[in-house]
């Protein structure tokens, strides 16, 4: 076991959070005072990548290790598998006190969750939306519900589910700053319906969210399922429209307030310790002519803020310019606190790059999507999507349409599809082979020749049945037997190889 380095490690995250929603990523319109000096006293990453675009399959990676593919949550609704270990079950089992406080969105159940605490974690602590509801009488259950209750000048912030959120990490904090502990802090904010009392409420009331130019973008060379999700958007009017998200940005600023509470906590209590913040996916605000967040891998919907403060081992005030995934976070809390990292985790640790921001921490960024939600429709069904990222051009496979190929160098607003170009057969071939491989690697379900035989890839093998007879057995073995193969019954010697 390595050294430890820290004894408090607190991950904050939101809901539904572009990079640009923040005043420390360069929009000074937006007026997040407290995430603007967590940034200032530690490392800001630019180009920070969900793993999944939907709030529950997002989450299932920053718990875990392990892709949604790999662990099961690859569509909201879609528990976690039962052998698949939270960072907090690994944590507690390694005597550190875990809490987790806020929205979970990973035990199966709908939006709110169950309200069950989840193996790993302390009960006295766990506190998900369904909790929170259970709180309230009927009547405040519907004006939770409601965005048009943040016209009502009687709404205070101790009504809000952030606040409540906030309220019990500060108890923690105060309680058991003395022992070793993980802290999660999950708010739903600025997550619909943007639930914010004043003067939040009215803080961007005539504010116009600035039209970037994909705002035009008629996806003429895009995939099918992207104009079927624009739907009537494609025939607005561009020029005429105004975008006013007023509640969303409010309660953007709202939530900022919130997270200042569990800071200055933190500069109290443990000022030490290892701050990690970031949201699950962005939105698209109109962007390509969308709407929310779904099956695409636009920079608005997939890329999120990431910032980490940790007094002595990060530089203040700096920002790393290469690509970092939510799927390497896990490694990097066991990291810190000095434990092995286990084999079924799909990620790496990015200590060094904490230390040393001109370091990568990886060549690839991947990202995937499923389905958005398995109970019920309205989000497009299954669209199987696979994608990967070099930090310049970001390859999309859209296994049921056509694929996407961007230079986000040259074309930041992703307008231009460059898949058939031939000038970047190279490039484009090249993080093709990177996803083929990843399949393989993190025993994707989904993974097939069909994946590989795209119109655009002259040189793709014929499809065959066997395909690649790769397989991945797991190596959980801190909870399991080691697995046996099948052909011996013996124990595997090599869990990824050729089958047959």
């Amino acid at each position: 076991m390595a050294s430890r380095l820290a004894r408090h490690v607190v991950l904050i995250m939101t809901d539904t959070q572009r990079a640009d929603m923040l005043g420390c990523y360069g929009n000074l319109e937006m007026k997040t005072p407290c995430l603007d000096a967590l940034a200032a006293g530690g490392l800001r990453f630019d180009h920070a990548y969900t793993c999944q675009p939907v709030c529950g399959p997002a989450r299932s990676a920053l718990f875990t290790g392990a892709w949604p593919h790999s662990n099961g949550s690859w569509a909201n609704c879609m528990p976690l598998g039962a052998n698949v270990k939270t960072v907090g079950q690994r944590l507690r089992d390694h005597g550190i006190h875990t809490a987790c406080i806020g929205k979970w969105h990973l035990d199966g159940g709908d939006y709110f969750g169950l309200g069950r605490c989840p193996d790993g974690w302390d009960p006295a602590y766990w506190y998900d939306m369904r909790n929170y509801l259970e709180e309230l009488t009927p009547a405040e259950r519907l004006r939770s519900r409601r965005t048009e209750t943040n016209r009502d000048p009687g709404l205070t912030a101790a009504f809000t589910f952030g606040h409540r959120c906030s309220q019990r990490a500060l108890d923690f904090l105060q309680k058991h700053h003395a022992e070793d502990f993980f802290l999660v802090v999950s708010y739903d904010e600025p997550h619909g319906p943007c639930l914010c009392p004043r003067p939040y409420s009215e803080m961007y009331r005539d504010y116009e969210w600035p039209k970037s130019r994909n705002i035009w973008d008629t996806l003429a060379d895009k995939p099918e399922h992207q104009r079927v999700w624009a739907g009537k958007s494609l025939q607005q009017d561009k020029d005429a429209l105004r975008i006013r998200p007023a509640d969303y940005l409010g309660c953007n600023s709202f939530v900022d307030s919130e997270i200042g509470r569990v800071l200055e906590a933190l500069a109290r209590y443990a000022p030490d310790a290892l701050v990690l913040y970031t949201s699950d996916h962005g939105d698209a605000l109109g962007a390509h002519s969308l709407g929310n967040k779904g099956p695409a891998m636009y920079e608005e919907i997939t890329r999120v803020p990431f910032i980490v403060r940790w007094p002595g081992r990060t530089p203040e005030r700096a920002a790393c310019g290469h690509p970092v995934s939510h799927i390497d976070v896990v490694p990097t809390i066991l990291d810190a606190f000095g434990l092995p990292q286990p084999k079924s985790l799909e990620g790496r640790s990015m200590l060094p790059t904490f230390g040393a921001p001109e370091l990568k921490a990886g060549d690839t960024v991947f990202m995937e999507f499923g389905r958005y939600e398995t109970d019920h429709d309205g989000f497009g069904g299954f669209q199987p999507i696979r994608a990967a990222c070099d930090g310049r051009c970001k390859l999309v496979l859209n296994l049921l349409a056509g694929d996407e190929l961007y230079d986000l160098q040259a074309d930041p607003q992703e307008l231009a599809n460059l898949i058939a170009a031939a000038e970047y057969a190279a490039v484009r071939n090249a993080l093709h082979d990177r996803i083929l491989e990843w399949m393989n690697r993190t025993r994707d379900p989904f993974r097939g020749y069909y994946w590989e035989r795209r119109p655009w890839r002259t040189d793709a093998r014929p499809a065959t049945w066997d395909y690649t007879l790769m397989t991945r057995q797991r190596e959980n073995e801190e909870y399991e037997p080691r697995q046996l193969d099948y052909n011996t019954g013996l124990e595997m010697q090599k869990a990824v190889r050729p089958k047959g």
